[in-house]
C-alpha cells in the first residue's frame, strides 16, 4: 500500500519544480543548486521532442546537433512518468558516437565518455524519468552540487483536477510545506504572485547567465548540454560557473 505523504514542516523551505530533463543545460543546475529540494514533475502530460528526451552539442562542422534517447512510446496521451526508453544501449552507442568526435581535442572527453556509460549502463529499468535523474545525479556528484530530490508522482499528493499550467507550483508547494518557490525567468507569464502570497509562499524568478567558454578548434556554441560544458571545462570552473550562474529575484 501506498504510504500517505507527511509534509516537511520546515518554514524556510526552497523548492525548484521541474520537468526531468536530459542532461540539461548549465543553468538548470545553477537552479538545482539554488534550492533546498528538486522535486521532478513528472505527473502531466508528456511532450514528445523536447529537453525530457534529447539536448545538443557541439557539430564538428558547424553549430550544434541533437543527441538523443528514443522512446518506445513517445505521445501525447502518456504522462511524463509513464515514458519508456526504446533501447539503452542503442542510446549510449549514438550518444557516445557523437561524443566521440571530440576525444583528441576536449581535454576532459574522458570524463563525460565515463559519466555517459555510467549513467547508462545503471539503468535498472525502461523508465525516461529514472534514466534522466540518473544523469542529474551523476553530474551534480561530479561538480560537488547536492541534489536532494523528490519524485512527484510518488509522493501522492492530494492535487485538484484540471490545474492551469500556472497552479501546479503554489498548489505543490503548499502541500509540500515550502515557504519559497524559485522558477526560471523564462516561465515569469505562467505565474500570478498572488497565488503564491495568499499561501504564504514568496516567489522568485531566476534568470541564468551565459557561461563561455573556449572549444577551441571549433566555434563556441550558446546552452549547450552540460555534457558538451563538461568535456571542455575542468569540474572546479564549471561549479563554480554553476554557483554563479543565475540572479534570483523575487516577484512581489
Amino acid at each position: 500500500m501506498q504510504q500517505k505523504f507527511v509534509p516537511d514542516m520546515r518554514n524556510d523551505l526552497t523548492l525548484g519544480i521541474m520537468q526531468p530533463y536530459f542532461f540539461p543545460y548549465l543553468g538548470h543546475f545553477s537552479l538545482i543548486a539554488a534550492v533546498d529540494e528538486w522535486i521532478v514533475f513528472d505527473i502531466t502530460q508528456y511532450t514528445p521532442k523536447s529537453w525530457m528526451n534529447r539536448n545538443r552539442i557541439l557539430h564538428p562542422s558547424a553549430g550544434w546537433q541533437y543527441v538523443t534517447v528514443p522512446l518506445s512510446n513517445s505521445s501525447i496521451s502518456i504522462k511524463t512518468k509513464d515514458a519508456k526508453v526504446f533501447n539503452h544501449l542503442d542510446a549510449k552507442t549514438n550518444i557516445v558516437g557523437k561524443l566521440s568526435h571530440y576525444k583528441k581535442k576536449a581535454p576532459y572527453f574522458e570524463v563525460v565518455n565515463t559519466l555517459v556509460h555510467d549513467v547508462f549502463d545503471g539503468a535498472t529499468d525502461d523508465s525516461l524519468v529514472h534514466l534522466n535523474l540518473r544523469g542529474l545525479n551523476a553530474v551534480c556528484q561530479y561538480l560537488g552540487v547536492p541534489f536532494v530530490y523528490r519524485i512527484c508522482s510518488e509522493l501522492n499528493l492530494a492535487l485538484p483536477d484540471n490545474l492551469s499550467p500556472g497552479e501546479w507550483a503554489p498548489e505543490i508547494c503548499s502541500l509540500l510545506s515550502a515557504s519559497r518557490y524559485i522558477n526560471p525567468a523564462g516561465g515569469q507569464g505562467l505565474f500570478d504572485a498572488r497565488d503564491f502570497t495568499r499561501r504564504g509562499i514568496s516567489l522568485s524568478f531566476a534568470q541564468a547567465k551565459e557561461f563561455v567558454y573556449s572549444a577551441s578548434p571549433y566555434q563556441y556554441e550558446s546552452n549547450l548540454s552540460i555534457l558538451d560544458v563538461l568535456m571542455w571545462n575542468s569540474p572546479d570552473v564549471v561549479a563554480d560557473a554553476v554557483r554563479k550562474g543565475i540572479e534570483i529575484t523575487e516577484k512581489k
